[in-house]
């Protein structure tokens, strides 16, 4: 299994970051994908940082070069991990607030997805973070319009991903995040204290992003103990 080639974007913080340490801590061979790259990342031996902008599809190229030239033409996993939040009142979020969100949480997922398919084959997994807050029903707050949605997209976008490419083996899933602390929380409910940790999470997104694949294809996991 260490034999695995594991992508990951939104890794210069957070739960991106602690699950590119622990991969490669383990011996895969991690691609870190954010548009900053922390020094531990560039100096681990089983990381190569990939420092570009997910929201330009000209920059996105460059993971096909990458895959073709040093993993011979193969990925196992791809976590889709980063995401850009606007807290804004309704009224007050612009066409281009709503576009640079959706760029980075949905447009990037599916342009991501699309270049690394022809290097995956049976056995694969797709793991896209999502949130509590795309999940119909659940409860929503204010401020959250783009991101919300966007992470809503992106379940659905799973679920017919995974339809349309289980005859290759490629498994699809959606792991909807609820409260953990990171700065990403902090930006949407500054000051509240969250049970888990950005460690702990990756831990969870690390062994289901391995093994879930035999379980789950084109499923959302509510992965919450609290709300938000």
């Amino acid at each position: 299994m260490k034999n695995k080639n594991i992508i990951i974007t939104g890794t210069s913080r957070g739960i991106g970051y602690e699950m590119a340490l622990q991969f490669a801590n383990e011996g895969f061979q991690v691609l870190a994908i954010s548009r900053k790259t922390p020094e531990v990342l560039m100096q681990h031996e089983n990381i190569t940082c990939l420092a570009i902008d997910i929201s330009k599809e000209e920059e996105l190229a460059e993971v096909s070069s990458f895959v073709q030239q040093a993993w011979q033409n193969k990925v196992d996993v791809l976590i889709h991990n980063a995401g850009l939040l606007v807290n804004k009142p309704f009224h007050e979020i612009t066409t281009s607030d709503f576009e640079a969100v959706y760029k980075v949480n949905v447009f990037a997922v599916a342009e991501l997805t699309r270049i690394c398919i022809p290097f995956m084959g049976k056995g694969s997994h797709v793991v896209t973070v999502s949130s509590m807050g795309g999940i119909q029903g659940s409860m929503k707050f204010p401020g959250l319009a783009a991101y919300s949605s966007s992470k809503g997209a992106v379940i659905t976008l799973s679920e017919l991903l995974a339809e349309e490419y289980k005859e290759q083996g490629i498994a699809f899933n959606v792991l909807a995040l609820g409260a953990v602390n990171t700065e990403m929380l902090q930006e949407a409910f500054p000051g509240y204290q969250a049970p888990l940790s950005a460690q702990e999470m990756a831990n969870y997104i690390h062994d289901f992003a391995l093994t879930g694949n035999k379980y789950y294809n084109g499923k959302v996991l509510q992965v919450s103990s609290t709300t938000p």
